[in-house]
């Protein structure tokens, strides 16, 4: 199962995203388990994750996330995809990233 972590600034806006993301998994037959975090939180809620993705309004601290997670893949989300909530494009880049085939 993978464990995918998104962070945002208070993980608020993001649940709904979140959702679209469980979608476009279930469409697929993968299982996730799929929490949003802020990024004061993303130090205990990340420890065991597949990948982290960061939400355009937290991008700013991806180079302190990676070193902090060096063996966790983390990704952007675009800001185009973050604004539509677009969960296939989502996932497709998680899978992409991870070298899963759908």
């Amino acid at each position: 199962m993978l464990k995918i972590v998104l962070c945002c600034s208070a993980a608020m806006s993001t649940s709904l995203l979140v959702e679209k993301i469980n979608h476009a998994a279930k469409e697929e037959n993968i299982s996730i388990e799929i929490c949003a975090t802020g990024l004061n939180d993303i130090e205990t809620v990340a420890k065991n994750a597949s990948i982290i993705l960061m939400a355009p309004q937290v991008q700013y601290a991806k180079k302190h996330i990676k070193k902090m997670f060096s063996q966790i893949p983390v990704i952007d989300v675009s800001t185009r995809d973050y604004g539509t909530m677009n969960g296939h494009s989502v996932f497709a880049l998680i899978m992409q990233t991870l070298s899963i085939k759908q």
